[in-house]
């Protein structure tokens, strides 16, 4: 059993990570600043990016962070200290697709066609993801999905990859269910230490 620290667990991604952490035996701290419900696998708990010290001290003692808030919402060198300041190593973070590249050099969020409403987000995605690449004492991992993640099944049938987009049959896509299930597999056995990977049908 992991003991496994999501902040912003109460989002579309964060509670289907808590489910699956959950039903595969791993204890929970589902971090928000409004907690949901416990349960025997799942602790609530009440935290905040703005008050670092505070949560820092509430990340203490877990063996993996894992961070599903929105980018527009944080600053990474201030999250990053954050989970230093915790002691906690293992730092995963649920990523966005913008930063994925459509071809060698060519990111998805530079595509003329790319949605303007996610623009400003897609870009401090791409940013946290940067600030990441300089951090060298932290076992970090950031998870990209497809280039449209919703509701769907739990099928635990997709492919992985590196920062090439993921385009199938149905176009590039992936449920929260699925994506729940690639991050949780990394989570159990490590693969992407230090790097980004995607995930899609």
């Amino acid at each position: 059993m992991t003991k496994v620290a999501v902040i912003g667990a109460t989002g579309n991604v964060g509670a289907r990570l808590v489910a699956e952490l959950a039903s595969r035996g791993h204890a929970v701290t589902a971090i928000s600043r409004h907690p949901g419900a416990a349960s025997p696998q799942v602790a609530p708990a009440a935290g905040d990016v703005r008050d670092p010290a505070a949560l820092s001290r509430l990340l203490a003692g877990h063996d993996a962070v894992v961070s599903a808030l929105r980018f527009a919402d944080t600053d990474p060198a201030a999250l990053i200290g954050i989970v230093r300041g915790s002691g906690v190593r293992r730092y995963l973070v649920v990523g966005g697709a913008g930063s994925l590249e459509v071809a060698p050099g060519r990111r998805l969020i530079d595509q003329p066609d790319f949605p303007a409403a996610y623009k400003a987000e897609a870009l401090k995605g791409a940013a946290f993801l940067d600030a990441l690449r300089q951090v060298d004492d932290l076992d970090w991992t950031f998870l990209s999905p497809s280039a449209l993640i919703e509701p769907g099944e739990r099928t635990g049938r997709f492919r992985l990859g590196g920062d090439a987009l993921l385009v199938g049959e149905g176009g590039s896509r992936i449920s929260y269910e699925d994506y729940a299930v690639a991050l949780v597999d990394e989570i159990e056995r490590p693969a992407h230490l230090r790097r980004r990977f995607t995930v899609g049908y």
